[in-house]
């Protein structure tokens, strides 16, 4: 069993040290190791060149963004299993290879938890995703895909959509979801990931590639029940929230339980005078 590891970078020398570093360190070798630099003038290419004798595969060229750059990165990739984990992001741990081959797969995807790193004060995340995924979560939700391990025969047959430049892996699950393919979660974290990337910022384009995805993938008909799922499933999220909510909720479950017992004391007495 091989897998091939694709790193895709553009001028983000500092993390793509902190990735090199993460893979470099792993327990598990059995992977060949890919990397697509976009041309990159921030001395990446000198970095990958001091490197070079961990990758199976480099380039340092232009491309035409971030799909393209993977979408090449698969044209050199030989391995069973397929993982892209991008400039910036590493691992969860020196073992955490070696914890995911551990055992033979069934699936066709296998899928872990992630832990985000925001440039602000949120620090760190660590997220936690669903055993089993349905046309629900793809609507509201993603996966990792520094996170994601891909079937190598999953990519004899597709790619990523390069007229998407934000939303596409988006886009391949859903369509590997319908098409009927084995996703299984793994319930450890598999990655860091850096929260600064173009994907993690809600802007006007960004929200533009989402509605064409939604258009291809989410038929009219389903999209208000869907909207409604999602507005039931955030407001119980927001009262949760609310520390007072728990207090308040026990208040009136306790009183509903009193007036129970008076109407049925009330019943009873009824039932004496007939």
């Amino acid at each position: 069993m091989t897998l091939s590891i694709i790193t895709i970078n553009y001028n983000n020398h500092d993390g793509l040290q902190r990735t090199i570093d993460s893979v470099v360190g792993q327990s598990f070798t059995d992977y060949e190791w890919i990397v697509i630099d976009g041309g990159s003038k921030d001395g990446s290419r000198e970095l990958i060149e001091r490197y070079a004798d961990h990758f199976a595969y480099w380039c340092s060229e232009s491309d035409k963004g971030i799909y393209n750059a993977m979408n090449k990165g698969l044209e050199k990739a030989n391995g069973d299993w397929f993982l892209f984990l991008n400039s910036g992001d590493w691992l969860y741990g020196n073992d955490i290879l070696q914890k995911v081959f551990s055992e033979p797969n069934e699936a066709d995807i296998l899928y872990g938890d992630v832990m985000y790193h925001w440039p602000d004060k949120r620090g760190t995340e660590l997220e936690r995703k669903p055993d089993r995924l349905s046309l629900y979560f793809f609507y509201s939700d993603t996966l990792c895909h520094q996170a994601t391990f891909y079937k190598k025969g999953i990519f004899d047959t597709h790619r990523y959509n390069e007229d998407l430049r934000i939303c596409s892996d988006w886009a391949l699950y859903i369509q590997l979801l319908q098409e009927g393919y084995r996703f299984k979660h793994l319930p450890f974290c598999i990655s860091n990931f850096a929260q600064d990337g173009i994907s993690t910022h809600l802007d006007e384009a960004h929200l533009a590639e989402r509605e064409k995805v939604f258009d291809k993938y989410f038929p009219d008909y389903i999209r208000p029940d869907l909207d409604e799922l999602k507005r039931q499933e955030e407001f119980q999220e927001y009262i949760k929230s609310h520390k007072s909510y728990s207090f308040i909720m026990k208040r009136a479950y306790k009183r509903i339980q009193r007036i129970e017992k008076i109407i049925k004391f009330i019943e009873k007495c009824k039932g004496f005078k007939k």
